[in-house]
């Protein structure tokens, strides 16, 4: 049989392995492995690349350190305070919850700048309340999976790190292009739950409260610290990426082991309102002790295990679809497309159906040297065009076979994976929404780059 019928036949069998529940982790080896063989790559040259992976991705440095953040902020009650926040200003509205539990994932990912994360901590915080508020459970984890696709987006990002040092682009300008698009993907997520809640009749509703939203932003100032710290220190040049995040670790351990004492003393309990707490303990959060520390660091390091070994084998496989052709392949068809538009929507395609099967990371490793100069050669702003080539990578967690955040969310609430994919539908469509309009008005991303 020739090559061709080899890899169409290892292709369908990975497909079936699958189907079957195999791990998306051994579904991309097998593939790889398989190809390897068929077009005669040597096995350590796999080896290496994985190993090239941990000892030169810049990016991965700054992932664990991200992730731990996330984790301290959910132990220590700050992600808390922000979600009560988000739960003030919207629970007045139908699905006033599912809002603010995207809206909560918007904040955690101005301080987190990972979508795992972001997913991980708002979902496993909030999903419960959202049952006991009579969503369903279903909806509840699809909701969770569908707000971290902005982690990636509203700044620090750690993929627009990695696209500005493919494409040689100022990462500041990236980021400040990314905080108008990020917000819409927000507000389009939503709508769609509020649309979706308002048929279904779910939510429980309260009050608007003029004095519960103040009470709870004030109890909130350790999250906004948080990401002001992150935002002041890479804007300013003070930090790198990887030093905002070991920074951000540290004032959260601080705050952490500091606020749990206080915490005692002043005799608040965690389980209370913060708008029910006397002034003084609205300063203070939950904290926790030095012996949960290890604890805290290994559920990070059990996120970071799902994460890093995907991006490794996802990385080898952008060497064999190299050695396949599909670089010369993708260059030559997006280029005969022609125009603007033709160009613009054929990259957006092609991001899109790549995102269904790789992480964000290799989706732009493989793709974004290819794109980027095509879509420059026609006239597209590089800076537009990266915020609208990572817009499409993020829906690419929610969109199976890949879904990254849908497996974490499964993960994290129990939901079996397979269920959640009727109820990502609403929030699908919403960030395609999003994308379709940040891709036809470029100054959504352009508007607030000082001098344009």
């Amino acid at each position: 049989m020739s090559d061709g019928t080899w890899i169409t036949l290892i292709s369908l069998g990975v497909t079936v392995f699958f189907m079957l529940g195999t791990p998306v982790l051994l579904i991309i080896f097998y593939w790889v492995i398989g190809c390897s063989f068929v077009i005669g790559l040597p096995l350590a040259n796999t080896g290496n690349e994985l190993i090239n992976v941990f000892s030169k991705g810049f990016a991965l440095l700054a992932m664990p350190l991200f992730i731990l953040t996330g984790d301290l902020i959910n132990q220590s009650g700050i992600a808390r305070r922000l979600s009560d926040f988000a739960y003030s200003c919207l629970g007045w509205l139908r699905g006033g919850l599912a809002m603010a539990s995207i809206a909560a994932c918007g904040l955690f990912a101005a301080i987190s700048g990972s979508n795992s994360a972001t997913t991980a901590t708002i979902g496993s915080m909030l999903h419960p309340e959202m049952v006991k508020g009579n969503y369903d459970e279903r909806f509840s984890a699809a909701t969770a999976a569908a707000g971290g696709t902005v982690g990636i987006i509203i700044p620090p990002s750690i993929i627009f790190i990695v696209y500005g040092f493919l494409l040689n682009l100022p990462i500041s300008d990236l980021f400040v292009a990314g905080i108008i698009p990020g917000s819409l993907m927000v507000l389009g997520m939503m709508t769609a739950a509020f649309i979706v809640c308002t048929i279904n009749g779910w939510g429980v509703l309260i009050g608007l409260s003029i004095s519960r939203m103040i009470k709870t932003a004030i109890g909130a100032w350790l999250g906004f610290f948080a990401i002001g710290l992150v935002l002041w220190g890479i804007y300013t040049g003070r930090f790198s990426p990887t030093e905002a995040a070991g920074v951000t670790v540290g004032f959260c351990v601080f705050i952490g082991l500091l606020c749990y004492p206080l915490n005692k003393i002043m005799g608040s309990d965690a389980d209370v309102p913060v708008e029910e707490k006397g002034v003084s303990s609205m300063f203070v959060v939950q904290g926790f002790t030095l012996p949960q520390v290890p604890s805290i660091v290994s559920r990070s390091a059990q996120i970071t295990g799902i994460l890093v070994p995907l991006i490794a084998v996802s990385v080898a496989m952008q060497q064999v679809m190299s050695s396949l052709g599909a670089k010369d392949f993708i260059g030559d068809f997006v280029t005969g497309m022609g125009g603007y538009y033709a160009v613009l929507f054929t990259a957006m395609a092609i991001v899109f159906v790549t995102g269904m099967i790789l992480e964000s990371l290799p989706v732009t490793i493989i793709l974004a040297p290819i794109l980027a100069p095509i879509a420059a050669s026609v006239g597209i702003d590089p800076i537009h065009f990266a915020v609208v080539f990572l817009v499409g990578a993020s829906i690419g967690f929610i969109t199976p076979p890949y879904g990254l955040n849908l497996y974490v969310a499964s993960g994290v609430t129990g939901v079996p994976y397979f269920r959640l994919l009727r109820y990502i539908l609403p929030y699908l469509a919403a960030l395609i929404s999003v994308w379709f309009f940040v891709a036809l008005v470029p100054q959504t991303a352009l508007a607030i780059l000082p001098g344009r």
